[in-house]
């Protein structure tokens, strides 16, 4: 039975938002987005003997894929007239939502839990946004940025909201525009908006038999329950490492897809997630947090999930709450076992 907590349906959003009119003469300069490299792997691809592509969701400006849907509903809100946009989020939807905000002249305040990094914070900061520590899970920074709500303010989810997926789902849009279609696609699952804005982007480019590995870690795999449940499991706690994988319960439609495309759930420990940053380091130079490095991680672990796929796609869903040095030390840390 689904406990109370988040609310993740898409109907309580519109509760929360004003009926805005639309602003005609809305402009923006330029997309919050950009369109993001698409590369063979030949290092993984000989390491594990399939054909690996990476679509380097990483070099967004705002350091992940979260730039995209979240770029997009900053615009739509605006246009119908916000004046002011609240969120809540472990880091990566909040920097999104601050960026957007800097760039189309939008104050911005960001609730985020007691789990973010230093570093995602000051990040926020930089883009001049007003962040407030709150609660110590984001389900409690959620409610929080809730109760601040004005009549013109419109909250911005950091995963469940149509417009969101539909913005994420620019990234399939890129991928068969550049001809490849994948045996399969490789993600991680937080909340399920990357999920949902993958599986929407595959069913409007003909890619609806495209299967989806949904990956995600020990402690916050949320997902990977509610698969094997059939309904939506709200875990008690997050206990791993990759808290920006911290929602305790995925988006309804996140599990609507399932009984509608072929999803398979992996969950590898962070270990794993860790050992997978620091191999992608070494491979392409690029530090991606433990939340994305466990996609990869399925991938350099050849869990069999994989095994049958020839062409298989990653996305380097990127994240700022990392640094090299801290990947060293979270490896040791799973070393040594504290």
């Amino acid at each position: 039975m689904r406990k109370p907590g988040l609310d993740t349906s898409s109907a309580w959003l519109y509760q929360y938002l004003p009926h805005f009119k639309v602003r005609p003469n809305f402009e923006s300069q330029m997309p919050l987005h950009i369109e993001t490299p698409l590369i063979e792997s030949r290092s993984i691809s000989r390491k594990v003997g399939q054909s690996i592509w990476l679509k380097m969701e990483s070099a967004q400006p705002s350091g992940s894929f979260k730039a995209r849907g979240i770029g997009y509903a900053c615009e739509e809100y605006l246009k119908r007239g916000a004046k002011r946009f609240i969120a809540s989020s472990g880091g990566n939807a909040g920097l999104a939502v601050a960026f957007a905000g800097r760039r189309l002249s939008v104050p911005v305040i960001v609730i985020v839990p007691e789990t973010a990094s230093k570093r995602a914070v000051n990040l926020m900061c930089l883009e001049n946004a007003e962040v407030i520590v709150q609660g110590k899970s984001l389900d409690e920074a959620h409610r929080f940025a809730l109760s601040l709500m004005q009549p013109d303010d419109a909250y911005i989810h950091p995963f469940d909201d149509p417009l969101i997926w539909r913005g994420h789902a620019s990234l399939i849009d890129e991928i068969f525009r550049a001809g490849l279609k994948p045996d399969a696609i490789v993600l991680s699952v937080g909340g399920g908006g990357l999920l949902c804005g993958v599986i929407e982007g595959l069913r409007r480019n003909r890619g609806a038999d495209v299967p989806v590995i949904a990956v995600e870690t020990e402690g916050a795999d949320s997902y990977g329950k509610s698969l094997k449940a059939g309904f939506l499991v709200e875990l008690a706690n997050i206990s791993s490492i990759a808290t920006t994988l911290g929602a305790r319960i995925v988006c309804e439609q996140a599990l609507a897809y399932s009984r509608e495309h072929c999803i398979q759930s992996v969950v590898l420990p962070d270990q794993a997630a860790v050992s997978a940053s620091l191999q992608f380091l070494q491979d392409h130079g690029i530090v991606v947090e433990p939340a994305c490095g466990v996609a990869l991680a399925a991938v350099y672990e050849k869990v069999a999930a994989l095994s049958e796929y020839k062409t298989v796609l990653v996305i380097v869903c990127g994240g700022v709450g990392s640094t090299a040095d801290h990947l060293v030390e979270l490896a040791r840390r799973e070393y040594d076992g504290i």
